[in-house]
């Protein structure tokens, strides 16, 4: 049953070289031979965070573009100009975070970056895996930091960890060193001079704020900046923030951001229940990600998961992370 609860995360392909995004932060033109111009960054006033303009998405875009297939090229265009999250891969956690910061800084914005890696990560699903063990993801952590440096970031920690203990998804025999690994990794990474970090705390279908505020209390989110709401997920805009509000009452008033990244038409209501977060049909781009929301609780809307890469190998879809072209232009189109 967890499936159909669970936030539907899923472990992302590492996009970038050291080189490549050493080209993205000196103007994104790498090998792009494309007559499109590079993606340019939002305004910051409104979206202060970093487009990556070697992004798959944008990638895909050109390619398309070159083909001759305009109408398929301006559809993924529409998710390659927003910024999206970077989700660490650990194997070169530290090379990747300096990258993604620096890039990020020279343009003038902040990176945003997903930390999926805690240990017996989600369940043995789609995106199974994770640190070998607590030593190893200390050891991820320390390195992510060091990445980072005092350079602006934004962290979004953990999708699913939190939920995944409530729900018994993860055996209650890991829970104690999960509390302490999500504790410690957020008193790492606030220790830097201008990191932001939001600790993950499920979505608006899985179940009861009474149910996940003392788990988020006992992972340290006293020491965080909030909690996000939504990861991966399709739970509308609205709902996403009913179910934030309610948490952050029972957490100490902690502000939250919701992924807005594919919540355009709401949730899936067809198929098997235990799969709908995964690849679900008819889905389209929810709001453009801002810091403009008009509620001081709801930070930001962020596209947290990045549209267009695939939740599993679940209703023809490719390996969870991997670029489904398909899928991208369908949710790029369901909301002309």
């Amino acid at each position: 049953m967890y499936r159909k609860l669970r936030a539907g995360a899923v472990v992302v392909g590492a996009t970038l070289l050291v080189t490549a995004v050493s080209s993205c932060s000196s103007g994104g033109k790498g090998n792009d031979n494309s007559a499109e111009p590079p993606v340019k960054q939002q305004p910051k006033s409104a979206d202060p965070f970093w487009v990556n303009p070697e992004s798959k998405a944008a990638k895909a875009a050109s390619a398309l573009k070159k083909d001759g297939k305009d109408d398929e090229a301006a559809a993924v265009r529409k998710i390659a100009e927003q910024p999206s999250g970077e989700w660490i891969i650990p194997e070169n956690a530290e090379e990747q975070a300096r990258g993604y910061t620096e890039a990020a800084k020279k343009a003038d914005r902040d990176a945003l970056l997903v930390v999926y890696n805690i240990p017996h990560r989600d369940c043995g699903n789609y995106s199974k895996g994770g640190a070998a063990d607590g030593n190893a993801y200390r050891a991820f952590i320390d390195q992510l930091a060091a990445g980072i440096g005092d350079r602006p970031a934004t962290v979004i920690l953990e999708p699913d960890a939190v939920q995944h203990m409530v729900d018994n998804c993860t055996p209650e025999q890991f829970h104690e060193e999960r509390y302490d690994l999500l504790k410690g990794a957020i008193g790492k990474l606030k220790s830097l001079k201008n990191t932001t970090v939001y600790l993950d705390a499920g979505n608006a279908g899985w179940g009861k704020p009474d149910q996940i505020f003392q788990p988020l209390q006992w992972s340290g989110i006293d020491q965080a900046d909030g909690f996000s709401v939504n990861v991966s997920n399709f739970y509308s805009t609205e709902e996403s923030v009913k179910y934030g509000k309610e948490l952050s009452a029972k957490v100490g008033n902690k502000p939250f951001v919701v992924d807005t990244s594919r919540n355009g038409n709401g949730p899936y209501t067809g198929g098997n229940p235990d799969e709908r977060w995964c690849n679900p049909p008819g889905r389209a781009l929810g709001e453009s990600p801002t810091t403009k929301t008009g509620d001081p609780l709801v930070k930001a809307y962020l596209w947290v998961k990045r549209p267009g890469e695939s939740d599993g190998t679940c209703k023809g879809g490719p390996k969870a992370g991997e670029w489904w072209g398909e899928y991208a232009v369908k949710l790029a189109k369901a909301g002309d």
